[in-house]
């Protein structure tokens, strides 16, 4: 984690090798929103002010040395499709976003759901997937990686992946109806009682990129929880809906 100025991203150690790559998750702490979306809220569609939430994006902005306007954002639906972004600005209906554009930052929303960036050191090409409960169960890091395949050629063994700050399985609890699509090494019985599991994600999509092919050794995930730590990140489930969201971004700054 560095810390600027209260922005406090955190930086995943699997892209420190590669300086020219922006790859990071925000946190909650260094922006202007009052609560419940204290401070560095992103999300456009919460009920904070929108004149905070620009001017958050302008402080993160800053922070990396990039320009708000560098960004591409997903209108997200809890989908699996994927969007090739060839100019920054903001899209709908996409859980994944990929580029083989320098200066294009691909941005992902998150309170609880899982980011995974992901990176073709040798394409230069990125990757960007949100994935909740149904991205996941829909493969969606799986999806978003064959993508790359599909658009520029990129190889899993070439490929450098995180899977950020997400609601851990200890305080993510769901029903039967989500649990029979997770495979049960996925899952935990809840102290809630019979019908009640406990959901781990993080590993889930963690999987989904190892059996693609993507070596153990180049695959990171966040040790961090949106629900447990709160005093560094929003958690929708936590918060009863009223909060902020993280932004996790992936890009390459431009060549020279």
């Amino acid at each position: 984690m560095n810390t600027h100025n209260g922005i406090s991203p955190l930086y995943p150690s699997v892209f420190r090798d590669v300086p020219e790559l922006v790859g990071l998750q925000t946190t909650r702490t260094g922006g202007t929103s009052d609560l419940p979306w204290d401070s560095l809220n992103l999300g456009p569609h919460t009920k904070d002010l929108s004149e905070h939430i620009r001017e958050n994006f302008r402080r993160l902005s800053a922070h990396l040395d990039i320009s708000p306007d560098a960004i591409i954002l997903s209108e997200q639906v809890h989908g699996t499709l994927v969007h090739q972004a060839t100019c920054p600005g903001n899209v709908s209906g996409y859980d994944a976003l990929i580029t083989d554009r320098e200066g294009i930052y691909l941005g992902i929303l998150t309170a609880d759901c899982y980011p995974v960036l992901m990176y073709d050191r040798r394409l230069r090409t990125c990757g960007a997937a949100h994935a909740g409960w149904q991205g996941t169960a829909g493969r969606i890091s799986e999806i978003t990686l064959r993508a790359m395949a599909r658009a520029f050629g990129t190889r899993p063994e070439d490929c450098l992946a995180w899977i950020g700050t997400g609601i851990s399985q200890e305080h993510y609890e769901i029903g039967d109806d989500v649990a029979r699509q997770f495979d049960e090494r996925y899952l935990r019985q809840s102290p809630s009682g019979p019908g009640k599991h406990l959901l781990d994600l993080s590993s889930a999509n963690r999987e989904q990129l190892l059996e693609t092919g993507i070596p153990e050794s180049q695959v990171e995930c966040s040790p961090f929880c949106s629900w447990r730590d709160r005093e560094q990140f929003f958690s929708y489930r936590r918060d009863n809906g009223s909060t902020g969201r993280m932004l996790s971004l992936i890009g390459l700054r431009p060549s020279g």
